[in-house]
C-alpha cells in the first residue's frame, strides 16, 4: 500500500510517501528565508511559496521513489490546525489528484500526525498519552488506539514554540528563534535568573505567555550583556512547566508509553528533561525522530495508512475526516 502525505500547515511544503509504513520520500521544502527578515511568518507569503513548490516536489517525490501516480493508493492531506490560506493551497491540489485518479483522500488533522510520527519507533500499547509541543499548538491526548484521539489539554494564550521564538527576536537572535535559544542557554547558568514557571492549577491546558512577558521586562530592566543566562533562565522555566503537566497526567493516567512530537521535541535539553521524568514514573519515553518532528508529508502519510486499515475497503475519492474532539 502506498501512501501520499501532504502537508501545507504554515510554512513548510511538504510531499512523503510511505509504503506500508516504510517511509521512501520525505521532501521539504523550508521558507525560513522568505520570513526572516520579518522575524515571523507572514501568511500571504506562505500561500505563495507553497504554490510555486507544491507540484515540483511532488513530481520530484514519484521520480525520487520511481512511482507513476495511478500506483498510489490513497492520498492524505493536513487540513486542520493551520493558516487558512497555506491549508488551502495543500488542501486543493490533494482533492484535485485524488478526483483526477478517483483515489480515496483522508483529511488529516495537523496534531494527530505529529504523534503519529511515534508509530514507526516501536510498538505502542494502548491506551497511552501524547504531547504535542510545537510553535503553534501544545496539546496533551489519550490515544484509545491509532488513530482515536482525545485532547486533554491544549494552550491558553501561545504556544510553546511561539514563546521561543519571541524571546529569540528579543535576543536579537536569528529567526526561527527556538534552535538559537537553545545553543546560547548551553553558554548560560540557568540558575542566575529566576523566571515564574507557568502553572495551570486543575487543568492539563498550559500557558506560556507570563514567562515571555517576564522576559521582555527583565531585558528592559537590564539589557542583553547576560544573553546566555537569560536564554539558559528562560528554557529552564519552559521546560519545567512542561514537566509539571507531564506529571500532571500520569497522575490521572497509567499508561505504558508516553509519545512526543512537534518540532519543540527537537530541542535536547526538554529530551534530556522528559527521559529523565518518565524513567522516574516507570513510563518509556517514545519521541519522534528529528526529521519527523517538523511539519512533514511523511507522518500525514503514516497516519492515513492507519486509518485505511481502520476501514475495510474505502470507495474512490471518499472524503474522511478524522474527529477534531
Amino acid at each position: 500500500m502506498i501512501t501520499v502525505g501532504i502537508e501545507t500547515s504554515c510554512d513548510e511544503t511538504s510531499i512523503g510517501i510511505v509504503e506500508n509504513s516504510r517511509i521512501l520520500v520525505n521532501l521539504v521544502a523550508s521558507q525560513e528565508k522568505i520570513h526572516a527578515k520579518f522575524g515571523g511568518i507572514v501568511p500571504e507569503l506562505a500561500s505563495r511559496a507553497h504554490l510555486e513548490k507544491i507540484v515540483p516536489l511532488f513530481n520530484e517525490g514519484l521520480k525520487r521513489c520511481k512511482i507513476l501516480p495511478y500506483q498510489i493508493d490513497a492520498f492524505g492531506v493536513t487540513n486542520t490546525p493551520g493558516l487558512k490560506g497555506s491549508l488551502l493551497v495543500g488542501n486543493a491540489f490533494a482533492h484535485g489528484l485524488a478526483y483526477a485518479l478517483s483515489k480515496p483522500i483522508y483529511n488529516i488533522n495537523h496534531l494527530y500526525a505529529h504523534i503519529a510520527a511515534c508509530f514507526i519507533e516501536k510498538k505502542i500499547s494502548f491506551p497511552c498519552l501524547g504531547l504535542v509541543i510545537s510553535g503553534g499548538q501544545p496539546n496533551v491526548f489519550l490515544l484509545k488506539d491509532y488513530t482515536k484521539f482525545v485532547q486533554l489539554g491544549k494552550t491558553r494564550d501561545d504556544a510553546c514554540g511561539e514563546a521561543f521564538d519571541k524571546v529569540g527576536r528579543m535576543l536579537n537572535l536569528p529567526f526561527p528563534g527556538g534552535i538559537h535559544v537553545e545553543k546560547i542557554a548551553l553558554r548560560g547558568c540557568e540558575d542566575k535568573i529566576k523566571f515564574p514557571v507557568s502553572y495551570v492549577k486543575n487543568s492539563l491546558d498550559f500557558s506560556f505567555s507570563g514567562i515571555k512577558t517576564a522576559v521582555y521586562y527583565y531585558i528592559l530592566k537590564h539589557g542583553l550583556k547576560e544573553a546566555p543566562n537569560i536564554a539558559a533562565a528562560f528554557q529552564k522555566a519552559v521546560v519545567d512547566s512542561i514537566i509539571l503537566k507531564i506529571e500532571d497526567a500520569l497522575k490521572l493516567y497509567q499508561v505504558e508509553h508516553f509519545l512526543f512530537g512537534g518540532g519543540v521535541i527537537r530541542n535536547n535539553y526538554l529530551r534530556k528533561k522528559i527521559e529523565k521524568k518518565l524513567k522516574e514514573k516507570n513510563v518509556e519515553p517514545v519521541m519522534a525522530r528529528p526529521d519527523l518532528c517538523m511539519d512533514n508529508g511523511a507522518k500525514v502519510a503514516i497516519l492515513t495508512q492507519y486509518l485505511i486499515r481502520e476501514k475495510d475497503c474505502p470507495d474512490p475519492y471518499e472524503i474522511v475526516v478524522i474527529p477534531t474532539k
